[in-house]
């Protein structure tokens, strides 16, 4: 009688590795290891093959960058979705692609479980159950390594004990994560938020002391608030990140070192790489400055942050995020231009933008000859701005000897005293 299944999301590694083998010892089910190609630079199909040496009765792997780009990392970019302003949001952003693939493959196999190899103390936890719950509630959720709580070593002996492959049994000093979006790195004396993080830390990023001695410029087009041209060049989205990256990588350009508030309640020091998505928000955001109106600007940050936040959240597949993703779409419109950016020691700076929508005029800006701006106007206008303030002042605030109760030093309460 044949066993059910359930989909594995399988990464080749240690924690994955075992699962198989105590999924099918500890449920009773055939394991379809799933893999997908999100730009972390592995061999897919060479893990696909160990999954089946594992133990897996079935092993897909399947390359979905253009997927994660064009319906992930570019609407994120849209949105300015930088998770506490600094965080582009690379593997929260993987994980609801990885569990919608994941469903889709149990559907088709008739699987009537799915799992991960997250521990109980991250995120992807939470954006994997939270993916699983709303497309497929009917589904068992399975997650070996939050249930089994070994240590390393006693992994590392279950793997002997069962003649499972294993490439190292020293654990790196760090626990990454990548894909074309960036790399995340934690653990190790990263924990400390004192020590700086250690070269070996990084690996997509030049240390900016030996960047180029000169600075590299890099032109990048906009479509409504997508990337399509690098230098001139269409590319597709894939591409251009990819070529980003080690364009500005070879600079210094995208490291991010941040205490971080997970959403399971504690502060983690994280490090990420980043070259090409920060540029990328870099260059985005200064077209929007170019082409949206003031009160579009400012509503955006509100946006920005909410959406960061469902990310981050493992919210992805939630109404709240269609309701969000329809104002965004309105508001990139006219955000199209070209943006030019200065790389140079580990910095990315905008030295020029243009567009055919934008709000930038020359004719009201200009302090020479073609100014049509009306100078006389403001007058008037000044006093109408200030006409509330003025007049809570002089029937509220005026003291006897003319002055207001706001003013110096009442209004600034002293600097405290020195010990």
């Amino acid at each position: 009688m044949a066993r059910d299944k359930v989909v594995l999301a399988y990464s080749g590694g240690l924690d994955t590795s075992v699962a198989v083998k105590w999924i099918n010892e500890t449920y009773d089910l055939d394991v379809i290891a799933y893999t997908c190609d999100l730009g972390q630079g592995q061999d897919i199909q060479a893990i696909r093959e160990k999954a089946l040496r594992t133990g897996a009765v079935e092993a897909i792997a399947e390359d979905v960058r253009n997927l994660f780009v064009d319906f992930f990392a570019f609407p994120s970019l849209m949105a300015g979705a930088l998770y506490e302003g600094k965080y582009p949001l690379a593997t929260a952003l993987g994980r609801p692609l990885i569990a919608q693939l994941m469903v889709r493959v149990a559907r088709e196999h008739g699987a009537v479980a799915v799992a991960h190899g997250c521990t109980g103390k991250g995120n992807d936890q939470v954006r994997f159950d939270v993916t699983f719950q709303t497309l497929a509630p009917d589904l068992k959720i399975i997650a070996p390594v939050r249930e089994w709580k070994w240590t390393r070593t006693q992994e590392l002996e279950y793997a002997a004990q069962h003649g499972i492959e294993v490439e190292a049994t020293k654990k790196s000093i760090f626990s990454t994560d990548q894909n074309l979006w960036g790399r995340s790195i934690e653990a190790g004396i990263l924990e400390d938020p004192w020590v700086e993080p250690p070269a070996e830390t990084f690996q997509w990023t030049v240390d900016p002391r030996t960047a180029p001695d000169e600075p590299e410029e890099v032109e990048i087009t906009f479509d409504r608030g997508r990337p399509v041209a690098l230098n001139g060049q269409e590319l597709g989205g894939t591409e251009l990140i990819e070529e980003l990256n080690k364009i500005a990588g070879r600079h210094g350009v995208g490291r991010v070192d941040h205490i971080e508030n997970r959403l399971v309640g504690i502060k983690s020091r994280e490090i990420y790489e980043a070259p090409g998505a920060l540029v990328l928000h870099e260059a985005h955001r200064e077209i929007e400055f170019l082409t949206l109106s003031k009160e579009a600007l400012r509503f955006k940050t509100l946006v920005s942050q909410a959406y960061s936040d469902l990310i981050y959240n493992g919210l992805w597949f939630s109404a709240l995020h269609q309701d969000l993703m329809a104002f965004v779409v309105s508001n990139q419109q006219f955000v199209s231009g070209v943006a030019r950016v200065k790389l140079f020691k580990g910095h990315a700076m905008i030295v020029g933008r243009k567009s055919e929508h934008s709000l930038y005029r020359h004719e009201l800006a200009t302090y020479e000859e073609g100014d049509q701006y009306d100078a006389s106007a403001a007058l008037g206008f000044i006093k109408i701005h200030g006409l509330s303030q003025t007049t809570q002042a002089k029937h509220q605030l005026l003291k006897s000897d003319g002055r207001t109760h706001l003013e110096l030093p009442s209004i600034i309460p002293p600097a405290p005293e020195k010990k």
